[in-house]
């Protein structure tokens, strides 16, 4: 049996602006039909003849402390993901991730108490997670490098999450490293 793979495609979108930061997340209303067509190249196909099988869902933790982003972030996520907490600090996220058995954790970079970077960091060394996104406002390349090295494998820029960050998720979560647009364009994955 071959799955074909098709394009996501989202329908209903607008744009929903945010009044404190120069963010403007896109959140689907519904997607179409297959959405979690990716989840058939994370060895969870069902044997044939068993297609009616729901895939296994990821499970992500979330970090950003401005709490509407945050939760346009959830709102993105939800359709494809499980979102198992969302937090508002690095050190929440950090306590989460040993807590919760999570497949990847998504965060921003500055956030009270721990930088983003710097619990992702943390988070891999001490074998809580695997893979760690960032998401982040800044297309600074030192922030990229510092991520990169640090062992994140996707850096996502806000401005370009409601197209990206889900794409760059499915590359973690397959080992892949991932830059969104707006970085790749000055650093370069080698």
């Amino acid at each position: 049996m071959v799955l074909r793979e098709s394009r996501r495609t989202y329908t209903d979108m607008e744009p929903r602006p945010l009044t404190h930061l120069s963010v403007n997340l896109r959140i689907p209303n519904r997607l179409t039909a297959g959405s979690n067509r990716d989840m058939w190249k994370h060895g969870t196909e069902p044997s044939q003849g068993t297609l009616e099988k729901a895939p296994r869902r990821f499970c992500l933790l979330l970090a950003d402390d401005h709490d509407d982003v945050r939760e346009q972030i959830c709102q993105l996520l939800r359709p494809e993901f499980e979102v198992l907490r969302a937090v508002g600090e690095g050190a929440a996220l950090l306590q989460a991730a040993g807590a919760l058995k999570a497949d990847a954790v998504i965060t921003d970079i500055e956030m009270p108490r721990m930088g983003g970077i710097e619990a992702g960091e943390q988070i891999l060394k001490r074998g809580l997670c695997e893979t760690v996104v960032v998401l982040s406002m800044y297309p600074d390349a030192h922030l990229v490098k510092s991520a990169l090295e640090s062992g994140i494998r996707a850096y996502v820029l806000k401005m370009d999450a409601s197209e990206e960050l889900i794409p760059a998720i499915y590359a973690a979560l397959r080992g892949e490293r991932y830059l969104s647009s707006g970085v790749r364009s000055f650093y370069h994955l080698g």
